[in-house]
């Protein structure tokens, strides 16, 4: 399609078990809030945005999965040690970086809800 070729702004819709829970866990990890209602929030990460919804299912939020590519990845790994979420946060788990055979590295992050992000950033192959 034609009309399909120059879009912009692809946009998830995260789920939040607790919607005032994970609505702090992402402005603890520096989400910048845009927009806002009562059941709604429009998030921004860097130049990525996602909308945080006050809706769960448990099988759709254990599903969700989000990528996030980052600049410095060990940067970032030692930002979220700093933050300690796992601690302060009920259901936080993490993995730290990682290198995979499809030539990422990256931390995998799982939020309130149970979504899984992973931060990456592409293996330098010299």
């Amino acid at each position: 399609m034609e009309s399909l070729k120059t879009t912009s702004h692809l946009r998830a819709f995260v789920p939040a078990k607790d919607f005032a829970v994970s609505r702090a866990f992402y402005q603890d990890l520096g989400a910048k809030e845009l927009w806002a209602s009562d059941d709604m929030v429009l998030l921004q990460l860097g130049d990525s945005q996602f909308y945080l919804q006050n809706a769960y299912v448990k099988a759709w939020a254990e599903n969700t999965m989000l990528f996030l590519n980052v600049p410095d990845l060990e940067l970032c790994w030692q930002e979220l040690q700093a933050l300690d979420l796992v601690n302060r946060y009920s259901g936080i788990r993490w993995k730290q970086p990682t290198d995979y055979d499809w030539g990422l590295r990256e931390i995998h992050l799982i939020d309130p809800a149970g979504v899984l992000w992973h931060f990456a950033h592409a293996i330098n192959k010299e």
